[in-house]
């Protein structure tokens, strides 16, 4: 058996490198990730938990564009610290002009303290920037439970 211990990276093909070069550096940046690197039809961004690519779509997927609801991912996840960074990335993305998909708000059915925005990247890839106090009590428990083990 193996071990997930979290996403590396996610690589996104996009529409147009320039324009998405510019809404993830911009998003990217603001949420504390560096471009690491950038190399022929690729550009990376690393906060040394998860990198996030984009690179150019090549002639053929240009003809397929990003259709919500059809096959592929239905959204990526940014997890930030507290429902303040939420509420301050929210307010960000309106002054860069980010189509809103749902501004932030709690959704109760997903647990306990799931607060979320939903936005889209210029391909109309759906984003999602979440803080999830369940998730950070259950961090909390298992690290109490790895301390009390190791003494």
């Amino acid at each position: 058996m193996v071990r997930v211990v979290g996403i590396d990276h996610i690589a996104i093909r996009v529409g147009d490198l320039a324009r998405s070069r510019a809404f993830y550096g911009r998003l990217l940046e603001y949420m504390g990730f560096v471009k690491e690197w950038e190399f022929g039809q690729v550009v990376g961004w690393n906060n040394w938990e998860t990198m996030v690519w984009i690179t150019q779509a090549d002639e053929a997927g240009l003809r397929y564009p990003h259709h919500e609801g059809g096959i592929g991912f239905h959204h990526y996840a940014f997890e930030l610290g507290a429902r303040e960074e939420v509420d301050a990335l929210y307010a960000f993305l309106l002054g860069e002009g980010v189509e809103i998909v749902d501004p932030p708000a709690l959704y109760p059915d997903y647990g306990e303290g799931y607060y979320a925005l939903f936005f889209r990247d210029p391909d109309g890839l759906k984003l999602e920037a979440m803080h999830f106090v369940e998730k950070e009590k259950r961090r909390a428990r298992l690290k109490a439970q790895r301390e009390g083990a190791g003494r």
